[in-house]
């Protein structure tokens, strides 16, 4: 069931059910992150791997400290900065943070969300939600309510409808290694440049990780469409086909029908490419086409996040 309703989200939530939520990033699957059925709830509903981690969403700094051992002065700078917003922070966590969240890991991953139907949500539960994409796994991660109930459908009771996602890309995560040392381990809805005009040096960029990934959304194939998918890396290196489609930043591609081609952003806006990627790649993936090309976008700002995003779908 679709709504607004946040009373029915709530008993739900408080029951060790799952419930479908709007954050600015992506639609999450959130269920009580303290409560190891409802983890495992997640995890059976997404057919998601238990060596993935999850992120725990939370509507305050006190509640995140509840969690976590410490906050290091430079989190504690992007904290004040970005949250609520599209930044998690990946810290040492409290013994009662189970290690199914975290999948025996131990830092936790932490974020506030910036979406006011889930902050008022939020505040009134006396526990967080981890709440990874509500979507199968390693399919393309949901930007509104419709897109949820289409791929999980009766596996979720109540999905809040909080309308169109405004940011489309799922959060940045940031961690610190043991020198100190601020890393990047997932591009997302927060620019590197932004992280860095905060804590004034630059981060260092993990790349993702074919399994055992340290923080969450790190596996190398991943938000990929059920149709073949090739990554584009220029104009050319591609067949033309009239049974082909293709999503483009802002150009067409020539010999591929117009129609069954999908431009991010026909004025070259990385932001409004970055909100219609994964709606996008869902519309493609469900046209009458028998291959998908993806062509990359400028390498800066949100388009190392939307680049990231494309060589996992084609991965």
């Amino acid at each position: 069931m679709i709504g607004t309703d946040l009373q029915s989200a709530k008993r739900y939530l408080e029951a060790g059910n799952v419930v479908g939520i709007p954050t600015e990033t992506v639609y999450g699957l959130a269920g009580n992150a303290l409560n190891p059925d409802a983890v495992l709830t997640i995890f059976r509903v997404k057919n998601r791997p238990a060596f993935d981690p999850l992120i725990v969403h939370t509507d305050s700094l006190d509640k995140v400290r509840s969690l976590v051992t410490e906050l290091p002065p430079l989190a504690e700078a992007l904290a004040e900065a970005f949250w609520p917003g599209p930044l998690t922070l990946l810290l040492p966590k409290q013994p009662h943070v189970p290690d199914l969240t975290t999948s025996g890991l131990p830092r936790v991953a932490v974020r506030i969300p910036n979406h006011s139907l889930t902050i008022s949500l939020l505040q009134q539960l006396d526990f967080p939600l981890a709440a990874p994409s509500a979507n199968p796994f390693g399919y393309i991660s949901p930007t509104t309510a419709w897109h949820v109930e289409q791929q999980l459908g009766d596996q979720v009771p109540y999905i809040l409808d909080g309308g169109p996602c405004g940011v489309g890309l799922e959060s940045t995560i940031v961690g610190f290694d043991t020198d100190g040392e601020p890393t990047v381990y997932r591009l997302g809805g927060l620019a590197l440049e932004a992280l860095e005009a905060v804590v004034g040096r630059s981060f260092r960029v993990q790349s993702h990780s074919a399994s055992n990934p340290s923080a969450p959304g790190m596996l190398s194939s991943h938000y990929a469409p059920r149709k073949p998918t090739a990554l584009l890396n220029d104009a050319a290196g591609y067949v033309a086909s009239p049974t082909a489609g293709a999503l483009v930043f802002n150009d067409y591609l020539p010999n591929i029908p117009t129609e069954q081609q999908l431009r991010l952003s026909p004025t070259g806006d990385l932001n409004e490419a970055a909100k219609n990627l994964f709606s996008y790649l869902r519309q493609l993936d469900a046209m009458p086409v028998e291959r998908i090309y993806i062509q990359p976008v400028p390498d800066e700002g949100l388009g190392r996040a939307i680049n990231d995003r494309l060589r996992r779908a084609a991965a």
